[in-house]
Formats: structure tokens, sequence, C-alpha cells
């Protein structure tokens, strides 16, 4: 009879000490990821060659990579390349290389090297059949080009056929190298997005909050790290570029520091030799990955598939396209061009309604049009700008 209880008390001893145990191991592995965390969540620039940083990623064990593209094909490409590309579209095709042209061509001089297979999926958004919300492949099966050389041709072979349109949003991209990454079974990869400004901002959102294109590339950058993934953000044209320097160093919530912005046009006009500044462009985009490769594999991301990312399937690229000719007038219930002219969408934003007139006739959104010293439309500099009522 007195063995009852003590045998009774010896199960709820060994009971309660098997949860004390396994709370503590609970514990100490919650502990050890938030040290983790806390660890990576801001991954400063450490190094000042890029000797220093192709030593730091082998001594991280990573001797090879994965590269993914995707490329920014947004209307504002039309106007921010007033002072950096002699006030022509960034995606002009032409005798001269383009911005875009310029930095796909480095990129593959000096980062090549770091991908493993020479195989690179590509992929645009922001024309006219993607917007803020998919992504195209540059090619129909979805087939990634064999080496930068293939990127480049794609790229060119693409730009005739595509309408530049709206609005900004990495999110898509960002979502579609995770979809990538997952499929790897978790192989580590680098996804470099080049981009001629920062993410849409209507005059609507106010001070503090965020627009809807905003919390979207915020939330896949953030998804984004619970993966095997840095994404380099590599900027081209005029900017403005505050903004993504504020999602470089300020995003919260995240597994790890991995987004990194580079300002490719300040880089490429600097005064130095055309191989100083590639290395230069080479040291600023590979900076902080050694430190970020080493934080996926502490977190023990590399290697593992979620079954929780999103299943993306691009579109195609974009066949050429030809306008509807009009065979005659129709008519209208709009008799003023003016008010016809403000049925449509900010050319800019492509979001907001047009309520901001300049000399030369053509309109955009207050918030657009307060930011442009020469109209996107016929390249006028704005001398005066009309406020607009309903």
């Amino acid at each position: 009879m007195s063995k009852e209880p003590s045998s009774s008390l010896s199960t709820t001893a060994r009971a309660t000490g098997s949860d004390t145990s396994s709370q503590a191991k609970g514990g100490s592995k919650l502990e050890k990821k938030q040290s983790i965390k806390q660890k990576y969540s801001f991954i400063p620039d450490n190094f000042s060659s890029l000797e220093q940083v192709t030593t730091a990623l082998r001594e991280a064990g990573l001797e090879s990579s994965n590269l993914i593209v995707g490329i920014d094909f947004t209307k504002s490409n039309e106007w921010t390349g007033k002072v950096s590309f002699n006030n022509r579209s960034l995606h002009a095709i032409g005798d001269t290389p383009n911005p875009y042209e310029k930095a796909i061509s480095i990129i593959g001089k000096t980062m090549a090297p770091f991908d493993e297979d020479n195989l690179i999926p590509c992929f645009g958004f922001g024309d006219a059949t993607t917007h803020d919300q998919e992504v195209f492949s540059f090619h129909s099966d979805h087939s990634p080009c064999h080496g930068f050389e293939e990127v480049l041709a794609c790229y060119k072979k693409i730009v005739p056929n595509l309408r530049l349109s709206g609005p900004t949003s990495y999110g898509p991209v960002i979502e579609a190298a995770i979809d990538i990454v997952e499929k790897s079974k978790g192989q580590y990869h680098v996804l470099l997005i080049i981009a001629d400004g920062q993410v849409t901002r209507s005059v609507d959102t106010g001070d503090g909050e965020m627009s809807p294109q905003e919390e979207q590339t915020i939330k896949a950058i953030v998804d984004a790290s619970a993966y095997p993934l840095s994404i380099i953000l590599v900027g081209v044209g005029d900017g403005p570029w505050e903004d993504m320097k504020r999602f470089d160093d300020k995003i919260p919530a995240r597994e790890f520091d991995n987004f990194q912005f580079v300002n490719f046009t300040a880089i490429m006009s600097k005064n130095a030799t055309i191989s100083e500044k590639e290395t230069a462009f080479a040291l600023a985009a590979l900076m902080e990955i050694p430190l970020q490769y080493k934080a996926a594999v502490e977190f023990g991301i590399i290697g593992r598939s979620t079954g929780q990312a999103k299943k993306i399937v691009p579109r195609p690229p974009p066949v050429p396209y030809s306008r509807r000719p009009v065979l005659g007038r129709e008519p209208t219930h709009v008799s003023s061009p003016v008010l016809d002219e403000r049925t449509q969408a900010c050319p800019i934003c492509l979001t907001n309604g047009k309520d901001l007139a300049f000399a030369c006739g053509h309109m955009t959104c207050r918030d657009c049009g307060s930011r442009v010293s020469s109209c996107p439309i016929c390249r006028r500099p704005i001398t005066s700008r009309i406020r607009l009522f309903a």
C-alpha cells in the first residue's frame, strides 16, 4: 500500500522532470534562434576589397551560388534617365548601351564566377502585362538563360515588344525567386533586381502609412528571410533612392538582413577607370553576401524545403503589339479635351487620377507631377504646374 503513493510520486517526478527538460530544451532552442536573429538583424558593410569578400565567401563555405535576375519595366524608365542618360529612356536600344545593358554586362563579368551552373532564371515586371501583380519569363517555356550573354540577348529582343507600365512593386519578382529556391530544395540563391526607382507611393498615402506596393514588397522581403536567398537591388537612372536606403536597413521582423541596395549610377559616375568602377560595383553588390550566407547556415535553412512557398507561374515574354488604327471619329459625350484627358490615370504611377496640368498641356497626378522636371509625355521642361479640381 505504501509503495503506491511512492510509485505515483516517482512517476509524477519523472513526468515533471521530463516536462522541465523538454521546456528547457525548447527554451534553449528559442533562445538560440533569437540570439542568431539578433546577430544577423543588421549586417554592416565589412569589407574594403573584392579579395576580402571572396576570401570571406570561401571561409563561410560558399564556393558558388545560383543567380536569379529581375528587370524593372515600369513607365518611369522613360524619364529617370534625364541626368544620367541624356534625357533618354533607360530602356532605349541603340548604338550606345543603355544603363540596363551596362548593368547586365558588368554583373555578368563580376558575378558570373559565383554562379554554379551558369543557368540564370530571368524575369521582367512592371510592364503592361504584369503591372505590380506578376512577372514574365524571358523564355516562353520558363527555361533559364545560359549565361549573361543570353540574358543580354533576350533583353534586347524583349524590349521592343513591350509597353512600360506600372505601378512599381518588387513583391512579385521576390515571390518568383522564393519559389525557385523552394523548388531547388533550399539551395542558396542570389536575386539581382535591376530597377530605376523606388516602390510606388501614392499621394493618398499618409505619413507613417504604406502604399499597397510598399506593403507587398516588405512582406515579400520578410518572407524571403525564411529561405537561403539574398536580394540585391541595383539602382540605375536618376532615382530617387531614399526609400530604397530605408528598405535596406530598416525592414523589421526578418529572420536576417537579406536585402542590399547598390547605387549603380553613383558608382559608374565616379572619376575612375572602367576596371576600378566594375570592381567597386562588385564589392558593393557582394559586400553582405558572406554574412548573409553564414546566417542562412546558422538558421539551418540551407537544403531545407518549407512547402509553404507561393507557386508562381510566370507569364510568357511580351509579343509585338500594334496600336489599333482609328478608322473614324467615334462619338463621345465628353466635349472638353481636358475632361477627356482627366478620365485617364496618371501616366507615371498609372494609379491616381490626373489633377495637375503642365504648360505643354499634358497631365499627371499631383504627387508624381511635383517630382519631375520635364514632361513624361513630350519631354519639354516643366515651366508651370496648374492644380485641377473636380
